[in-house]
């Protein structure tokens, strides 16, 4: 069995598990201060931006009440706004009057937290919430990380991609509705957008899911020559569409780490 260095945890944060793994080799006393550290904020930012928790930043914007002015609120529905207009209105995060950042927090909050790690020396993890993937460094000296991508239907593995460093988000589901009607959008696909911030990659995936297969192809080709960020779309046929950059990150583990 192949056992790596560094230390991984797994709880259950915004409804959801989220797992925090560290690769990098450091001792004990430190690898645990991360950890708690990381789950902390985790959960500090599901008190803030929850729309659905009581007494949340959120919360209370959503019925007039007062918020503190923190920075990363101004930080997340700025960056909301501008994603906003990059994507035309389809990704909004505010649908039917009520203010809901979903489509984008969680991604933020995992970038945001891998920055951390960074810093902290942890330079080789990976943190996973629901699929919604930041992987940075490596997995064993030597080795990128391997992230499998789900058929929607089947739930099993589809495509694996490998990678030093990158954000890899996914979106499907009756929960991600179309901003221009308020109704769920229900076409039942699926949605991975890769690329170095998972928090604009979460927020590109909302969106094409929102616009629907055939938009959605249009807007990831445009939005693979302008940016770099590529896009796998699983149609509920099955047939797949993907960007020519997608091919980047696939291959055998072996050839990638040669």
């Amino acid at each position: 069995m192949t056992t790596f260095p560094g230390s991984a945890r797994v709880e259950m944060v915004m409804g959801m598990p989220v797992s925090v793994d560290i690769r990098t080799a450091l001792p004990s006393r430190e690898l645990a201060p991360l950890l708690d550290d990381a789950f902390a904020w985790l959960r500090w930012v599901d008190d803030t931006f929850s729309p659905v928790k009581e007494e949340s930043q959120i919360w209370r914007l959503n019925r007039g009440q007062t918020i503190r002015q923190i920075p990363e609120l101004i930080e997340v529905l700025h960056r909301c706004e501008t994603l906003s207009e990059a994507t035309d209105g389809w990704f909004d995060a505010r649908i039917n009057g009520v203010l809901d950042p979903s489509g984008y927090i969680k991604g933020w909050a995992l970038e945001r937290l891998s920055r951390a790690l960074t810093n902290a020396g942890a330079v080789d993890h990976q943190v996973n919430a629901a699929g919604d993937i930041r992987v940075r460094g490596s997995a064993a000296p030597g080795k990128r990380w391997r992230v499998g991508i789900r058929d929607p239907r089947t739930d099993v593995v589809r495509k694996i991609v490998y990678a030093n460093c990158l954000g890899v988000a996914t979106s499907g589901g009756a929960r991600i509705v179309d901003p221009r009607t308020g109704a769920p959008q229900t076409w039942q696909g699926q949605v991975t957008v890769l690329g170095p911030d998972l928090g604009v990659a979460d927020a590109y995936a909302t969106a094409m899911y929102a616009m629907g297969p055939i938009l959605a192809r249009r807007f990831a080709t445009e939005l693979a020559v302008a940016e770099p960020y590529q896009t796998l779309i699983v149609g509920r046929d099955g047939q797949e569409f993907s960007t020519p950059g997608l091919a980047e990150y696939s291959g055998t583990e072996a050839r990638l780490a040669g």
